[in-house]
């Protein structure tokens, strides 16, 4: 990473596109064209992984820790490569360009990728196709036998399928049906037409001096091809359920703690395997990004683990992670300035001490910068530090003029107005906030699309805690991207000389 960089965080469902959510086609690579214009060298998206079905579309429990969302292959990209037609491009739903609607897209996509995989597998072998399926077998082999027997046992969670299913160690992929040997082979093609892609958009950003940042969740959802493949890594009872979940502790902004329901890891097991998972997880996303971003950090430190039956994670208790030994491999195999942490929440003294230990880049949040607590001084610009991400907000909060309108009591203005040394009107306030976290020490400076377009709580991505519907779909318009935005954002990025 440069020193005293700056960028965007947009994930790539919140981009322009005709077919319900944005995807990795035309839109992904106009974007790209716009950071460019506008002086940016770093593109943060969420992640990439197919969410599950029970967490309403949200990208942070996943069916698989390596696999892409089919969400977000482009259809436009099919059609160009021969494997779609044009009336199947053109003859489409009539889709909500402002929100992202995943069920109709859910259901629209899917017509689309097998009719593309069928006239894919009528054309000769293809040798990238063979190749991609070789380099990638260890996930990709159990994550398509996951997902095609899901799609046809259709009996809920896999701890309730057929012995000779659910038990990865006893199943034979040989013996299944012509039926669900294509719908294996189906599933791989999904994959390698997601990466071919993404990586075909990395390419294009990289030409362009933009380095992409990815979001890696701590964990994965019970409903994924990894649980199902190495139950031995979780906390599972004999049955093979979740015996303990994931959650975090009760604070001010919740007593009850949150219930988040992943199924925990069992260090010990992994700690065994020399954390071969989770260097192959690592590995995998710094192929696919220039930096990663491990989202709960704290959970690798020490962790807050919930009985199972439980309603609530009030309940719950801290669980210490072998954090020495695991670092200790992580970063003899991976460079630290590859990584950012998200570092927020109930961060102890001596997490932040074995974080400085380990030079690893943290977070600062600057409208978390002006509350009333202790922490809000970690985050006030005068206390940033340089080997640090900061933002404006991020994709749990709310947006600058959504926080300042809705959130933000008289003290807190007051404490934002006296440290600017004058009041600022809300319309204005997002450029104001934009140029503080360009003036700070720290070495990247990542602001929302939404903060950059002056939004209010309408585009908020997500709301923690919650199943709002309207979570995860917000998406924007190429007409609220001005000549006037893309110059005022080159010129706050050259004032304070980032790049």
């Amino acid at each position: 990473m440069k020193c005293r960089s700056s960028g965007i965080l947009c994930h790539i469902t919140s981009l322009p596109s005709r077919f319900g959510v944005g995807d990795l086609g035309p839109g992904a690579y106009k974007f790209a064209d716009f950071l460019a214009s506008a002086g940016q060298s770093c593109w943060q998206v969420l992640p990439l992984n197919p969410p599950a079905i029970q967490s309403p579309h949200s990208p942070y429990s996943c069916l698989s820790a390596f696999a892409g969302s089919g969400l977000l292959i482009s259809p436009e990209l099919l059609y160009r490569q021969g494997l779609l037609t044009r009336s199947q491009i053109r003859d489409i739903p009539a889709f909500n360009p402002n929100k992202a609607n995943f069920r109709q897209t859910i259901r629209h996509k899917t017509g689309l990728l097998k009719a593309a995989y069928e006239h894919f597998k009528s054309k000769p072998t293809d040798e990238q196709y063979r190749r991609f399926c070789r380099e990638n077998a260890s996930w990709l082999d159990d994550f398509a036998v996951y997902n095609a027997l899901r799609h046809h046992l259709k009996t809920g969670w896999w701890c309730d399928w057929p012995a000779h299913f659910k038990d990865k160690d006893k199943f034979e992929s040989g013996s299944l049906n012509a039926e669900l040997q294509d719908a294996i082979e189906a599933e791989k093609f999904i994959q390698y037409t997601f990466f071919s892609q993404w990586f075909a958009l990395k390419r294009y950003c990289k030409e362009r001096g933009i380095g992409i940042i990815g979001d890696m969740p701590i964990y994965v959802s019970f409903d994924s091809a990894d649980v199902w493949a190495n139950p031995h890594f979780f906390k599972l009872t004999k049955h093979k359920r979740p015996c303990v979940v994931s959650g975090c502790p009760p604070d001010i902004f919740n007593k009850k703690g949150q219930l988040w329901g992943h199924p925990v890891y069992d260090w010990q097991e992994l700690k065994k395997a020399g954390f071969s998972w989770w260097l192959g997880r690592m590995r995998h996303n710094l192929s696919l990004f220039d930096f990663v971003r491990i989202d709960h950090f704290r959970g690798l430190v020490a962790y807050w683990e919930v009985p199972a039956h439980h309603k609530t994670a009030a309940k719950g208790r801290w669980i210490r992670v072998p954090k020495e030994d695991f670092f200790a491999k992580l970063l003899d195999s991976f460079p630290a300035r590859a990584i950012i942490i998200e570092d927020l929440g109930h961060i102890t003294p001596a997490v932040k001490a074995f974080i400085e230990k380990l030079g690893l880049s943290g977070m600062k949040i600057l409208i978390f910068g002006f509350g009333p607590d202790a922490d809000s001084k970690v985050h006030a610009p005068e206390n940033h530090v340089k080997n640090s991400v900061v933002y404006t907000g991020n994709h749990d909060t709310n947006t600058i003029r959504g926080w300042f309108e809705q959130e933000a009591d008289q003290r807190q203005k007051k404490r934002l107005f006296d440290y600017l040394g004058s009041q600022v009107s809300a319309s204005r306030l997002n450029w104001t906030l934009i140029e503080l976290a360009a003036a700070s020490v720290a070495k990247l400076a990542i602001i929302p699309l939404q903060d950059v377009l002056g939004l209010g709580a309408e585009a908020r991505m997500n709301r923690p805690g919650t199943s709002d519907e309207n979570n995860w779909t917000w998406r924007f318009n190429w007409h609220r991207i001005t000549p006037r935005i893309v110059e005022r954002l080159k010129e706050i990025t050259q004032t304070h000389r980032r790049a």
